[in-house]
C-alpha cells in the first residue's frame, strides 16, 4: 500500500467523538503502512454546504434560471469554480481511495458532508451523462461509507423498526459513490457506540484497525455494470440479463430487485 494515497472526508464538530477516534486511528495505521493520507476536516475547514451562485467567479450564463449543474460545469472547465472547491478537486484527483467517515444523521450523511458531495462532485469533473456507473470518471478510484449509527444494528435489520441498512446505503453508496464511477467498499458501521462502554468503543476501534491492515486489496460491492442497461430503451435491465436471474429467489440489487426479495446484505458485503 505504500504507493497509495488515501482522503478522509470527515464530519464531525468535537475532536473527543468516536468519529474522532476513528479517523485518527484511521490516519495512523495508514501512515504506518506507507500512505499518504489526506484529510479535509469540513467542520474546521468551516466548509460552505449549500450551492450557490457564490461558487462561481464571474458572471453565469443564464442568471434568469440558474441551474448549478451547467453553470459549475462551465465555471469548472473555464477555472472561474471557487477555490475550497478546486482544492478538494485537487484531492480526489491524487487519492486511490476516499473514505467519508462521519454520524448518520437521518439516515444519511451530516448536511456539510451532503453540501462536499454537492459541491465537489461537479458535473463535468465527477461525472457526465456519458461517465457515470462502471464507465464513471472515478472508475479506477475506491470509495467507502465508515458511520457510527446511534442505534443497534438489530434496530436496522430487514424486521426492525429502522428498516433494512442495506436499503438505507443504497442512494449513497450507489446514487453518490458508484454513480461517479467508484469502485465501492464494504461499509464500515459502528453500531450504537454511545451505548457502549469505553472497553466495548475501544474494541470497535480495534476491529477497524484490524480491517484497515488489508482494506485496499478488499473485494468490492457488486453492482450491475452500465453495459446491462440498454439505452435505446430508456437505460431499462437488458432483458437478457433479466433471463440470467430468473431462477434466481433473489433480485439482483436491492434498487434492481425484480420485484423480487432483496438481496440479503447487498449493499453490506463483497460480491453479493
Amino acid at each position: 500500500m505504500a504507493a497509495n494515497t488515501v482522503l478522509i472526508v470527515y464530519a464531525h464538530q468535537s475532536a473527543g467523538s468516536f468519529n474522532a477516534a476513528a479517523k485518527d486511528a484511521t490516519v495512523a495505521v495508514l501512515k504506518k503502512q506507507g500512505c499518504n493520507v489526506l484529510v479535509s476536516d469540513l467542520y474546521e475547514m468551516k466548509f460552505k454546504a449549500t450551492a450557490t451562485k457564490d461558487d462561481i467567479n464571474g458572471s453565469v450564463k443564464n442568471p434568469e434560471h440558474f441551474c448549478y449543474g451547467e453553470e459549475t460545469m462551465l465555471a469548472w472547465q473555464e477555472g472561474r469554480i471557487a477555490s475550497d472547491i478546486v482544492e478538494e478537486h485537487k484531492k480526489l484527483q491524487e487519492a486511490d481511495l476516499i473514505i467519508f467517515q462521519f454520524p448518520m444523521y437521518w439516515f444519511s450523511v451530516p448536511a456539510i458532508m451532503k453540501g462536499w458531495m454537492d459541491r465537489v462532485l461537479t458535473l463535468g469533473f465527477a461525472y457526465t451523462p456519458e461517465k457515470r456507473y462502471s464507465q464513471g470518471t472515478f472508475r479506477d478510484k475506491k470509495a467507502m461509507l465508515s458511520f457510527s449509527t446511534g442505534s443497534h444494528e438489530s434496530v436496522f435489520s430487514p424486521n426492525g423498526i429502522n428498516g433494512d441498512i442495506n436499503v438505507t446505503l443504497w442512494p449513497i453508496q450507489n446514487g453518490v459513490l458508484y454513480y461517479c464511477g467508484f469502485q465501492v467498499l464494504a461499509p464500515q458501521i459502528f453500531w450504537a457506540p454511545m451505548h457502549l462502554s469505553p472497553e466495548g468503543r475501544e474494541n470497535l476501534l480495534e476491529s477497524w484497525r484490524s480491517r484497515l491492515q488489508g482494506l485496499l486489496s478488499e473485494e468490492t460491492l457488486a453492482f450491475p455494470p452500465a453495459e446491462s442497461f440498454d439505452e435505446g430503451k430508456g437505460f431499462q435491465l437488458k432483458p437478457e440479463v433479466k433471463e440470467k436471474q430468473a431462477d434466481s429467489p433473489f433480485g439482483l440489487t436491492v434498487g434492481h430487485h425484480l420485484e423480487k426479495p432483496l438481496p440479503p446484505h447487498n449493499q453490506m458485503k463483497a460480491g453479493v
